[in-house]
């Protein structure tokens, strides 16, 4: 009996499906993801006690920004969010998409935030958390600076940008 190319690769996807564990319901939940979400709350808060709390001693904190260096331990991390928190009136930070794998949470969202000053500023960004048990080690963010710098400039939000701010957000 000769198969073709097609009936080959659909008899062997068939069976690797067929031998794949169907998903828990435990293993189907996020894990990972409603610690961003707490995270996120208490930055909403501007309570940088509530942000550290989820992360880990020798956290590493990393963005594509270009403007600064990683960030290394707890106690550097607790002097940026304090640097940041008094010039921040508000905030309304949120993550589109994410995903987990064992111990990573990728996700997309925007980093979106009104200044004392009057500025409104909106970063779309993409990031990774690494996490030791249920706490961040290492945070990677990437985004634009570009945005940043020219918003906080005062240049008005663009289409595109209004556009993809417009999502939903991931539940």
């Amino acid at each position: 009996m000769s198969l073709d190319r097609r009936t080959l690769i659909t008899t062997a996807a068939a069976g690797a499906l067929a031998a794949a564990p169907a998903l828990s319901k435990e293993t189907s939940m996020p894990r990972l993801f409603p610690v961003l979400q707490a995270i996120i709350a208490a930055w909403r808060k501007q309570d940088v006690e509530g942000v550290l709390v989820h992360v880990t001693d020798d956290i590493v904190w990393r963005n594509s920004s270009g403007f600064a260096p990683a960030i290394h331990g707890k106690a550097a991390m607790r002097t940026a969010l304090q640097g940041m928190a008094p010039v921040i009136k508000t905030n309304a930070w949120r993550i589109f998409d994410y995903a987990e794998s064992q111990d990573r949470l990728f996700m997309e969202g925007v980093d979106e935030f009104w200044l004392h000053t009057g500025e409104h500023v909106a970063i779309p960004y993409a990031g990774s958390l690494e996490f030791r048990g249920l706490l961040v080690h290492e945070w990677r963010e990437y985004f634009d600076g570009r945005i940043s710098a020219s918003m906080k400039a005062g240049a008005p939000m663009t289409d595109e940008l209004k556009a993809m701010l417009s999502r939903p957000v991931a539940k």
